[in-house]
């Protein structure tokens, strides 16, 4: 099989893929096609199908795995697939596994490295929160392994999740030592809980889009309420306490503009906007590089606000 992240400008392409989007457009002309987006575990491509009537194009749906024939071309710096076949493929002829993108770090083990994190959160109260979450709860943390961080790009991948809330907490757990007056207890609950609302904002993979109630309500109202209903469970657990759990779940985007319902008003709400954005934003670039070949520059980056390339090595 050839991986997406193999495609080059020039590329002829024989191959299954998964069909994440499928979506019938009209050129400016009055003219119909198709626009798809094919995905495979390296990454996705934007693709068109420029004549869907025609006799090689055969009848799929989105989230089928089909063989598709054509030529890679660039359009606004970004590779583009342009389709002449299709066939729907029948189960059993794919590997579905080479078309989930997954962690390249081992998940039992990120997961175990989490588990570490919780056990040594001493508050009594905050240890048995973050004990009914991910060792109690097998459900909850079956889908918190599984899921994504982001639709796209940040994590965006089976996964992803566990890999954003293990490198937040463990640059928590480096500002709790670089800054002895934060309350390292509290900073390591709320970094491991910042964003367990995204096991319901975010559906499993392979469709990986937002659910109703992930654009109804986001992830960090879904992750105060989910996290509200296990502090009830927890006799005498602190009002004040609770307060501030709610409130650094609240704040984690750091400002009004980026989703978050209240500024961090405590150190450690502060800390953790710093963790989350440093994981996120480093992840973003990482993402962005990953296959890169030289040091030349990649052009405008909408989410990083900048133009950025490789380093010179």
């Amino acid at each position: 099989m050839r991986y997406i992240q193999e495609l080059r400008e020039g590329s002829s392409v024989n191959d299954i893929y998964l069909c994440r989007k499928k979506q019938s457009m009209t050129t400016k002309n009055g003219k119909n096609y198709d626009s798809l987006m094919l995905q495979d575990k390296t990454g996705s491509i934007d693709a068109k199908v420029w004549d869907p009537n025609s006799g090689g194009i055969a009848e799929f749906d989105e989230l089928d795995y089909i063989h598709v024939m054509g030529d890679v071309t660039s359009f606004q710096g970004r590779l583009q697939l342009n389709v002449r076949r299709i066939m729907r493929v029948r189960e059993g002829d794919y590997n579905p596994a080479d078309y989930l993108p997954v962690s390249s770090r081992d998940i039992d083990e990120m997961y175990k490295e989490l588990l570490k994190l919780a056990e040594s959160v001493k508050n009594p109260y905050l240890h048995e929160l973050l004990q009914k979450f991910f060792v109690t709860d097998e459900r909850f943390s079956g889908n918190f392994k599984a899921s994504s961080a982001a639709k796209s790009i940040h994590h965006g991948f089976v996964g992803g999740l566990l890999e954003h809330t293990l490198g937040v907490a463990n640059l928590c757990s480096y500002l709790a030592k670089a800054y002895p007056f934060l309350n390292r207890d509290l900073l390591i609950t709320v970094a491991l809980l910042h964003d367990v609302g995204k096991t319901i904002e975010l559906s499993r993979f392979p469709k990986n889009d937002y659910t109703d109630e992930g654009q109804l309500i986001g992830h960090i109202v879904i992750g105060v309420e989910m996290i509200d209903a296990r502090i009830r469970e927890i006799q005498g657990f602190p009002a004040l306490l609770a307060g501030e759990v709610r409130h650094c779940i609240l704040a984690h985007h750091g400002e009004f503009e980026y989703g978050s319902p209240k500024k961090p008003a405590l150190a450690e709400a502060a800390a953790l906007n710093f963790a989350d954005n440093t994981d996120a934003k480093l992840e973003i670039f990482k993402e962005l590089l990953a296959g890169t070949t030289d040091s030349g520059w990649l052009g405008y980056q909408g989410l990083l606000e900048s133009n950025i390339r490789k380093t010179i090595v």
